[in-house]
């Protein structure tokens, strides 16, 4: 039997065996221990004492096992990262319409049946526009500007939606979120652009047509067409570049069917109010202002159609631009009230809804509307029809 130790001395070891370990842990790894270092520095015997118990402890703690628990403010979620990091997700999961798994196979059969419409639709109008010589006016070559936009938007999001919706893994990859963002910002960008281009060729040709083909000459228009593809493009540049720049928090769930910057912007660990005020900004100056200019151009055609004399050519007038009215009414509509309106409880359901009808509805419905109310694209569609048939 040891002899008991008097109590200073128990008190005494229970400080300096701590110290001791952590001395001897700060020599193998080649560095001073603090306490020789306050020592050395001067410091009075109580406060490098005080000193040592105190790192002791926390040496002690550490050899039993006992796991460092770091304080977190607000929600507990996964370490923060940056998008542009090597660390970057590998995947994100889309909701969609997890909530409802009802509602999943008729949106599915919605949906393949809107794409596949979409398709042959702006397809049957780009191969009319293109092959019948007498739609060779700048008028159809913006349609088929508008044609071939509107079967990328749709080829951007449709086909990993039909994957999800039909998938109890509904996820997509880090590459496929960014190109999808990417690109339904720079096409959605185009399309506000392109359709204030199409007002104007609708403004001149009704307001001055003697001076129609003048104005609107070939090197305009490929200039005009060229300028909406470009300022969409540089658009989905920037926008994309300050959301990807944004350190997120996991898990990576996305409460939408596609990769868009709202969404996105509520995965972020930081303040969003900056990157809010942006998308509020460049959604005023892309919805807005070319709104405002269909508009004028607009009511300027109603002036100038109003003082043709004969019923025939007010309903012929009336007929090119009511198409581009329906078209323009259903794209800013939307657009406006997803980008536009201020958040509410139901903000993301109605973001989903405003978006199935912005990015799949809209589209399909385009051509048709081109199609049924514009007697020319009719007549070309027969010609062609007629034309292939007897080659055969």
């Amino acid at each position: 039997m040891h002899p008991e130790l008097p109590s200073p001395w128990l008190r005494a070891s229970a400080l300096t065996f701590p110290f001791l370990l952590l001395q001897h842990s700060c020599c193998a790894s080649g560095l001073t221990p603090l306490p020789h270092r306050m020592s050395e520095q001067g410091a009075h015997p109580s406060e490098v004492s005080a000193t040592a118990g105190t790192l002791g402890t926390g040496v002690v703690r550490r050899i039993a096992g006992e796991p460092r628990i770091p304080k977190i403010r607000g929600r507990l979620e996964t370490p923060i990262m940056n998008w542009g990091n090597d660390s970057a997700p590998q995947e994100f999961v889309l909701l969609g319409f997890s909530d409802r798994p009802w509602l999943e196979f008729p949106l599915f059969v919605v949906f393949l049946v809107s794409y596949i419409l979409t398709i042959f639709g702006n397809v049957t109008i780009m191969l009319v526009s293109r092959l019948d010589s007498k739609l060779h006016t700048p008028m159809y070559f913006f349609l088929t500007n508008l044609s071939l936009l509107d079967l990328c938007y749709t080829t951007s999001t449709v086909p990993q939606m039909l994957v999800n919706l039909r998938s109890t893994r509904k996820t997509i990859s880090y590459g496929g979120c960014v190109a999808q963002l990417f690109m339904f910002l720079a096409l959605g960008a185009t399309e506000c652009v392109l359709l204030a281009v199409m007002s104007f060729d609708r403004f001149v040709a009704i307001c001055r047509p003697l001076h129609y083909s003048v104005i609107m000459h070939q090197r305009l228009c490929l200039q005009l067409a060229a300028a909406s593809w470009t300022v969409g493009f540089v658009n989905a540049v920037w926008l994309s570049a300050l959301t990807l720049s944004l350190p997120l928090c996991g898990p990576y769930v996305i409460d939408h069917f596609l990769c868009e910057v709202p969404a996105l912007l509520r995965l972020s660990c930081v303040d969003t109010t900056t990157n809010e005020a942006e998308l509020f900004l460049v959604s005023v100056f892309f919805h807005l202002l070319p709104l405002t200019l269909i508009l004028t151009s607009y009511a300027f055609i109603a002036q100038a159609i109003l003082r043709i004399q004969s019923a025939e050519g007010q309903q012929r007038a009336f007929g090119t631009c009511g198409s581009h009215l329906i078209v323009v009414s259903l794209f800013y509509g939307t657009a406006i009230s997803m980008y536009l309106q201020p958040p509410s409880p139901n903000s993301k359901d109605r973001g989903k809804m405003v978006s199935l009808f912005y990015g799949i509805i809209a589209p399909m419905l385009n051509p048709l509307i081109y199609t049924l109310r514009n007697k020319e694209v009719k007549e070309a569609i027969r010609r062609l029809a007629t034309r292939v048939f007897i080659t055969k």
